[in-house]
């Protein structure tokens, strides 16, 4: 089975994919992964993306396709995967359909952790960054012992500029118009299944479990 992670920044698709790959036997592949692996070892398609990225542009569809395709085929993905970071709009949804299907696949489930956007401004903007170490810090859920200062060297903590309430909600906001198409495309396919992320980690694994066909850590 290959399963889409959907859902905005924040929403926590990274820690759940991190839950669920050891439960449901799945691998779980993400692009700007794939995108740093292909560079660092100058494949082909790794020499091609680091032109665009170098250029500050967006690596083109077929190139990330390419390299999800060449990850897909190995041998730890035979049973499938889950792909976070693709599609993040619907032209790369189509594309990628249509990618799979020359090769006999196609994503058999697609997985929207939804949380309010209130929460996902919470959450993004809450983390404070020491320069000096790189300890990374968040307001509620890591707070440092004395506020603005680094625990491990004592340095002034710092917020990045995308950091900020009003910056964040203009990403959610840019985020959100891809993203609303995208799971419409998956629910005309019955394929979408939409879970609550507001709340803590394990209820949003077990109802993940759940969409995925696993019951207690058994497949079903």
């Amino acid at each position: 089975m290959f399963v889409v992670l959907l859902g905005l920044p924040g929403a926590g698709k990274g820690t759940q994919a991190a839950r669920l790959k050891d439960i449901v036997g799945l691998p779980h592949v993400t692009t700007g992964d794939l995108f740093r692996e292909n560079i660092a070892k100058g494949t082909p398609l790794g020499k091609q993306a680091k032109e665009y990225y170098d250029a500050g542009k967006l690596v083109p569809n077929e190139l990330t396709i390419g390299m999800l395709l060449d990850r897909i085929g190995q041998p730890d993905c035979a049973d499938g995967c889950m792909i976070d970071g693709f599609p993040r709009n619907l032209e790369q949804a189509e594309a990628l359909d249509q990618a799979l299907a020359k090769s006999g696949k196609d994503i058999g489930k697609a997985l929207y952790i939804e949380v309010p956007e209130d929460e996902l401004v919470r959450r993004l903007s809450g983390r404070w960054l020491c320069a000096k170490c790189g300890a990374v810090y968040h307001e509620v859920s890591a707070p440092p012992k004395s506020a603005g200062v680094c625990d491990n060297c004592g340095n002034e903590l710092t917020q990045r500029a995308d950091d900020k309430p009003d910056v964040v909600r203009t990403r959610l906001k840019v985020n959100m118009e891809n993203m609303q198409p995208l799971v419409e495309f998956y629910s005309a396919q019955s394929k979408l299944t939409a879970v609550n992320g507001e709340r803590d980690a394990e209820a949003v694994t077990e109802d993940l479990k759940r969409a995925l066909g696993k019951q207690d850590g058994n497949r079903s």
